[in-house]
């Protein structure tokens, strides 16, 4: 008995031995070889693999940068797309139809976590999907879309990030006020079918009229009208405007067409649009935005923390953003007191 026990003791440890090898192995090669480089907290979660269903309205770069950051959150949080995480990414393609639809899919799926990525996208999760929970970004107003009814404690299963501080569009208003004298009427392309739209038009209307510049819209119902509708502002308003508008914004090179030929100073809501040749915005980095959420998401994963427990979140890094080269190509003479109202010069002013 003896003999045999000892044999089976040796035979035993030769096995745990194989198979802790193996597992190390396999290990290395899922990270692809650069697991010893990576922190201690990037290290892939073992024994779980997530499945995280993703739901966005349009794709345009703001909204993108928003989605890239959430799975580079994920990643450094050592939830990694392809190791232990399959992404499920829907694109809505601007249509209402089309969104409910993926929100109803999503909604009978086995997703561990969901996110909605702008405002309609994550109303349509929010109301469809309610064992899973789901998280929202590139939400203008939450409270007045009414995905939640409190930003401190939203409870039930949602949470997320609003990308508006509400001072962001009132310190870009008072920045028109200030630098451009000439500028009477500001013109806004809209889809008024976008909560989001309609609530930042109004505070830029408000923040307007403070000094006595008028707001002119001009409505649209889809992308394609963009361009005319920019047109029609054209004569009438001395300088052009958008929100963060998904109908708009995917539009939006028609707008810069039309302000560079006809020198119009064009103001946007989103850094993204200032990078692509709009000329200024108070904004910040949806990359980093999304990068925000995904943190929240893994808290979620790995730590079982509750949406409704976590508070809504708003951007408190508000800079103006400048595009000088955009500045040239719209007639604008960029002052020194332009500049020096930009906190980050390095970064927010775009040459």
């Amino acid at each position: 008995m003896k003999k045999k026990t000892l044999m089976t003791l040796v035979l035993s440890a030769a096995l745990i031995t194989v198979a802790g090898c193996g597992q190390k192995a396999d290990t290395q090669a899922a990270s692809g070889g650069a697991a010893s480089a990576a922190p201690a907290s990037a290290a892939p979660a073992s024994g779980k693999t997530y499945k995280v269903s993703i739901s966005q309205i349009v794709e345009h770069p703001s909204l993108d940068a928003t989605r890239q950051g959430f799975i580079a959150a994920l990643k450094d949080a050592g939830i990694v797309e392809g190791t232990n995480l399959k992404v499920d990414f829907n694109n809505a393609q601007g249509d209402q139809a089309n969104n409910l639809s993926i929100a109803q899919k999503i909604a009978a799926s086995d997703s561990d976590l969901v996110l909605g990525i702008a405002t309609p996208s994550a109303l349509a999760l929010a109301q469809q999907v309610k064992k899973a929970p789901v998280l929202f970004a590139a939400v203008t107003d939450p409270l007045a879309a009414k995905i939640v009814n409190n930003l401190d404690k939203p409870g039930g299963n949602v949470s997320g990030a609003s990308d508006t501080n509400p001072q962001a569009v009132a310190q870009l208003m008072d920045f028109v006020a200030s630098n451009m004298p000439k500028v009477k009427t500001v013109g806004l392309v809209i889809n008024e079918g976008e909560p989001n739209a309609v609530i930042m038009a109004k505070n830029a209307e408000e923040s307007l009229a403070k000094h006595n510049i008028k707001l002119v819209k001009a409505p649209v119902t889809n992308t394609s009208e963009v361009k005319q509708a920019a047109q029609s502002l054209v004569g009438r308003a001395d300088a052009f405007l958008i929100t963060l508008d998904n109908t708009v914004v995917s539009g939006v090179d028609s707008i810069i067409q039309i302000a560079n030929e006809k020198h119009i100073p064009f103001f946007s809501s989103d850094r993204d649009t200032v990078e692509k040749g709009a000329f200024a915005t108070v904004g910040f980095k949806y990359y980093d935005h999304g990068y925000q959420v995904g943190q929240m998401a893994a808290d979620i994963l790995k730590n079982g923390k509750k949406p409704g427990d976590m508070k809504v979140t708003v951007p408190d890094k508000l800079d103006l953003i400048l595009n000088l080269k955009a500045a040239k190509a719209q007639g604008i003479e960029v002052t020194d007191a332009m500049k020096n109202a930009v906190k980050d010069k390095e970064k927010d002013i775009i040459q």
